[in-house]
């Protein structure tokens, strides 16, 4: 049985934006005077529009909220050799395509001072089009792995479940968990990878949830918006 200890959450109501980090909502200001994250009521939400909102790369969108802050107004991040279980739910709408270039929903982000070398994504969720298929993929990026990928088009305009537990290790002692459930609380995706390079960045793993798309992929982009609520975080001693 592992040995945990809650460390953090993010209510809406109780915190609004101030759970996370770091807001980065058009960091570009492409968008003036048009807020593209906000806490309503049980839930956040993520807006995007296409054509119109640009990141500071401008061959991209970014609207993510980063990291965990607590109640005492410190943030939180994953350090070497940590065990941490999430979890959330998501609605993910069906204007938010799949797309053959990355739209990211989710991300673990190795941090180093300065920017340097070792920072970087580590883990991501991605609405990938592969073969003509729309899919929910998680994607260890540093091993070139596709842990595992579901079907996009049934987990779409409906609240889904996530849990991920992992290991921030250099291989081969990184591991992941990633269950998706929806419905009933049926399993759609329950799997487990391990030997995978999972490095934090010298300043930690932080979190991000949100959208992050490239412009590449323009026919298959336009307006659109995620649901998030749930959002929770444990420090577990061992894994499993």
């Amino acid at each position: 049985m592992a040995d945990e200890r809650a460390e953090w959450s993010a209510d809406p109501r109780r915190d609004g934006l101030a759970a996370f980090a770091a807001i980065e909502d058009d960091r570009a200001g492409s968008h003036p005077g048009v807020r593209h994250i906000r806490a309503l009521g049980t839930m956040y939400r993520f807006d995007v529009h296409h054509p119109g909102d640009v990141d500071t790369y401008p061959d991209r969108q970014r609207q993510e909220v980063r990291g965990m802050r607590g109640p005492d107004g410190r943030e939180r991040r994953v350090a070497e050799g940590e065990t941490w279980r999430f979890s959330w739910s998501w609605y993910l709408t069906r204007a938010l395509r799949a797309t053959t270039s990355f739209t990211h929903v989710h991300q673990f982000f190795a941090s180093v001072p300065g920017g340097g070398p070792g920072g970087g994504p580590v883990l991501v969720t991605s609405l990938r089009r592969r073969g003509g298929r729309d899919l929910l993929e998680l994607n260890a990026i540093r091993s070139g792995v596709v842990v595992a990928a579901a079907d996009l088009g049934p987990l779409c305009s409906r609240w889904i479940g996530v849990e991920l537990e992992a290991r921030f290790a250099a291989a081969p002692a990184g591991r992941v968990r990633w269950t998706v459930t929806a419905g009933a609380g049926d399993a759609v995706v329950d799997v487990e990878r391990d030997g995978l390079d999972l490095r934090p960045g010298t300043a930690g793993v932080s979190p991000k949830w949100g959208v992050y798309r490239s412009l590449k992929d323009a026919a298959r982009l336009g307006d659109a918006h995620l649901l998030l609520k749930d959002l929770r975080a444990r420090q577990v001693r061992h894994f499993g």
